[in-house]
């Protein structure tokens, strides 16, 4: 690999790359090699940041159930060695309990790396950090990434040699903590008792959740399935955006008379859940849950999503449970990083969460944490059953989804972001002149139609990294989704480097 190349690992936050050898037309290019020089590198990072020497530093490394995970703990733990950290492995892990290393007494590390790829291809494979504030950010990956783009260390060591501990057991208490201590039990009076809960691991990390979790309290966990660390992914994708995956899940929870059906994603940092009569619980819906959870708790607060949230989610947030909805920019780092800041300048804001089922929240160290959500949703259906409710009854009031599209416009010239901005500033242009409601938004364009004739809304914007337009938008019938297709036709008309042909294509209707 060129030095040059090794930026291309980076996506966001992230370090992400094709791990090993698989699938057609894709190169190897997060390597052994490299990836002990990032590991070199977060020394050196972490250093700077804590103001400790090297050898003062205490690091904790581990990785999800992929086939590449044990070589590229292995390489990472070298570079760290190296430096003269101490390392220790914890072996199978989740992306939140690897932050949650950096806190519990027990452990106490300075930094800590996950080796994962979240719900990525088999082959692809990828790295994590964390320091006691959180996750890094995007600027902070750059900086590693140059200091490794310079490092002459190499691989000398081996994974036997790394001191080990169990950090999924320790986690695995702290959660049944919580739960024990929201619903006023002691675990050995199986507070979960009488709870039929149905788990899809989808072959990730997180079959631990009902081993070290569930049974333990008593729940009735019949018909989990894929809880066996499999990084081939053998059944299904671990994603809870993947239709195959929540369809497997649906059918698990609706064929055992499961109460509550969850899905997890690789790492276990997003969830998603099915309620007992099978309705997928995900998108707005799951942000629309954990949202009326907190609403007690939390009332007149502020709940930070992403972009593409409906205005359905909006009406239920603000007129039924009586919360502030702040949508902002997509990408997980970027909802939490704007709830800490809401929450630094006074603002109540105890939520942020994507749609893709990504959610942080305050009294969780602004962690997103797939299983901390899951385990305020057993807490909340522990209660309800206790007064005669379902769970499915905290979003009743949600509208029903609408008709929803998502178009791709490929932007065909080299000079992509700059030709990009300048199709949303002249979109704008156009939508203000047609008189369309524009209300506020930090990415893209967004307008918005609330009359008889049209129900809907519609977003433009740019996709975080690729030379890509997505436009999402919403009818709230089929007439309105097809109606709101037309105007984003002429709004977009006459720019030759960006291909619309994808909203020009017949498109099965949304279900």
């Amino acid at each position: 690999m060129a030095k040059k190349d090794i930026f291309k690992l980076q996506n966001g936050s992230d370090i992400r790359g094709v791990a090993c050898d698989g699938v057609a037309g894709e190169n190897i290019n997060l390597t052994a090699e490299i990836s002990v020089k990032i590991g070199a590198a977060f020394v050196d990072w972490l250093s700077i940041k804590t103001g400790k020497k090297a050898c003062e530093l205490k690091i904790g490394i581990g990785r999800d159930s992929r086939i590449t995970g044990e070589n590229l703990l292995n390489a990472v733990a070298c570079g760290i060695l190296q430096k003269g950290a101490d390392i220790v492995d914890c072996g199978l892990a989740t992306t939140p309990a690897m932050f949650m290393s950096c806190v519990f007494k027990e452990t106490d590390f300075d930094g800590s790396v996950m080796i994962t790829a979240s719900h990525l291809p088999f082959n692809r494979n990828g790295i994590k950090f964390f320091d006691k504030q959180g996750g890094l950010d995007h600027e902070d990956i750059t900086i590693i990434l140059e200091i490794a783009e310079d490092s002459n260390v190499q691989c000398t060591m081996r994974n036997s040699q790394l001191k080990k501990f169990d950090l999924l057991s320790l986690y695995s208490a702290h959660l049944k903590n919580v739960i024990c201590r929201e619903l006023e039990c002691d675990e050995n009076k199986k507070p979960l008792s009488g709870l039929k809960i149905v788990v899809d691991s989808g072959n990730g990390a997180s079959g631990f959740f009902v081993e070290k979790i569930l049974k333990p309290l008593g729940a009735d966990t019949k018909g989990s399935q894929f809880l066996e660390p499999d990084g081939l992914f053998p059944n299904h994708i671990p994603n809870p955006e993947n239709k195959e995956a929540m369809k497997a899940i649906k059918t698990a929870t609706v064929s055992n008379n499961g109460d509550l059906g969850l899905i997890f994603d690789t790492d276990v940092d997003r969830m998603s859940c099915v309620f007992s009569n099978g309705e997928e619980v995900n998108r707005d819906s799951i942000i629309a849950l954990i949202s009326a959870i907190l609403a007690q708790d939390y009332p007149h607060s502020t709940i930070v999503t992403d972009s593409v949230t409906s205005d359905r989610l909006t009406y239920f947030l603000e007129k039924v449970l009586g919360l502030n909805h702040f949508r902002f920019v997509r990408g997980y780092k970027n909802v939490i990083n704007r709830q800490i800041e809401l929450n630094q300048a006074g603002t109540v804001c105890p939520l942020a969460m994507e749609t893709s089922g990504h959610g942080a929240l305050s009294e969780n160290y602004f962690l997103d944490d797939g299983a901390y959500l899951a385990v305020k949703i057993i807490i909340a259906l522990a209660k309800a059953k206790r007064q005669g409710r379902t769970l499915e009854s905290l979003i009743e009031k949600l509208p029903p989804a609408g008709k929803e599209g998502e178009y791709r416009f490929k932007i065909l010239c080299e000079d992509f972001e700059d030709y990009g901005k300048s199709v949303l500033k002249e979109v704008r242009n156009r939508a203000e002149k047609s008189g369309y409601n524009l209300p506020q938004a930090y990415e893209g364009v967004r307008i918005s139609f609330e009359k008889p004739e049209l129900n809907g809304w519609i977003l433009f914007r740019m996709s975080l990294h690729d030379p890509v337009m997505p436009v999402n938008l919403e009818g709230q019938s089929e007439e309105d989704k097809e109606k709101l297709k037309e105007i984003v036709k002429k709004l977009v008309s006459g720019f030759e480097d960006l291909d619309i042909s994808s909203i020009c294509r017949p498109q099965p209707s949304s279900v």
